[in-house]
């Protein structure tokens, strides 16, 4: 089992700790629900440097990333970041990620911890560019910042006007008296914030002076299960959950990152799906009974025929009833449409609806 630069840190915390994608992770500090509401209401900290950092340069680095990712990677200018996906060429999906434009001809791909070897090896593998790649997931760190009060309570660590960096763009500049820091403004909350992107050795200097300079605004650490419970409220897909090897995009719902400008792995045949439609869709739904759904719990009808199954699932701490995800037929994918989740041996009812569940 890996551990990350501040795993002792988290130990040190009272963490519960559990592995997860091949490293020793905090899962939660003070409980879901205390962490999940920090990070709503106020700014909370998770370390997520198990995360992979993949770096794709030179004159053919756009060639590559465009051959291998579904989202157009020509429409970034330095300093932009992208939500994309990796098609495999079955109509599934290799991974999604992030792409960062660093440089003119330089790129990072932030690829799930769980993936980064499987990523690595699809990615060399269509790399007939001679693209330079560099795998440099093992000496770089993250921490999420995350929260409405993410602003004013890092502005003191840095000369950026951190109000000025939009949505899914990003500032390399000095953070907590580290210079050439990656500060993005992204997240996988749906509360604002931002993504550090430091080295290894200079992480536990970022930690201690990020939780000084949020003391006043009542900064906590905050666990991997928040992280879900908070991803989940907006509706954000999980790799290994919502989506994996045998998930389309378009029956995910990533029509919006599969562009058909460009030639990708497996276009044509998602080209069709988009075009033609699909047999089941990724839809969300809210529990109308009482229980809670969980990942593998069947989706029935009103006569109890199973239709699909939940793949991601819980009780959400900020709307206080049951909210999941899953893939049902087309024709029962409609908003407002009752379907049943098989909650042990009762048929819960629920209520497909738009997302994201959480509105702010």
């Amino acid at each position: 089992m890996k551990n990350t630069a501040l795993s002792h840190i988290h130990e040190k915390l009272g963490a519960k700790m559990v592995p997860f994608a091949g490293y020793n992770m905090p899962v939660q500090y003070e409980g879901v629900n205390i962490e999940h509401q920090t990070v709503r209401e106020g700014v909370g900290v998770f370390d997520v440097s198990h995360m992979g950092e993949f770096l794709i340069e030179g004159e053919h680095a756009l060639a590559l990333i465009q051959r291998v990712t579904s989202n157009d990677a020509s429409k970034l200018n330095v300093g932009d970041a992208q939500y994309s996906c990796m098609p495999n060429a079955d109509g599934g999906i290799v991974d999604d990620l992030i792409v960062y434009r660093v440089k003119e001809q330089t790129y990072l791909l932030v690829v799930n911890a769980s993936n980064i070897e499987k990523d690595w090896h699809w990615i060399s593998d269509h790399n007939s560019y001679s693209a330079e790649m560099r795998n440099i997931s093992e000496a770089y760190s993250l921490l999420a910042i995350q929260g409405p009060k993410a602003i004013d309570a890092m502005q003191s660590l840095t000369s950026v006007d951190l109000s000025s960096i939009p949505f899914y763009k990003f500032k390399v500049a000095d953070f907590a008296g580290i210079d050439h820091v990656i500060i993005s403004a992204t997240g996988y909350t749906g509360s604002g914030g931002f993504e550090i992107y430091c080295k290894n050795e200079e992480v536990e200097q970022v930690w201690q002076k990020v939780f000084e300079a949020g003391k006043p605004y009542g900064i906590k650490p905050i666990g991997l299960a928040a992280r879900d419970t908070l991803r989940l409220e907006m509706g954000y897909c999980l790799y290994g959950n919502d989506i994996d090897d045998t998930t389309s995009p378009i029956e995910a719902g990533l029509g919006w990152i599969t562009k058909f400008n460009k030639e990708f792995v497996n276009h044509e045949a998602l080209k069709q799906q988009k075009e033609g439609g699909v047999q089941k869709k990724l839809v969300a739904f809210e529990l109308t009974g009482k229980g809670i759904p969980r990942q593998g719990y069947d989706i029935v009808d009103a006569q109890g025929a199973k239709i699909g199954q939940v793949t991601s699932g819980t009780m959400s701490p900020s709307l206080k009833k049951g909210i999941g995800m899953g893939y049902v037929p087309k024709t029962t994918s409609k908003s407002g449409t009752e379907i049943f989740v098989q909650v042990r041996k009762k048929a819960i009812p629920a209520t497909i609806v738009k997302l994201p569940f959480y509105k702010g």
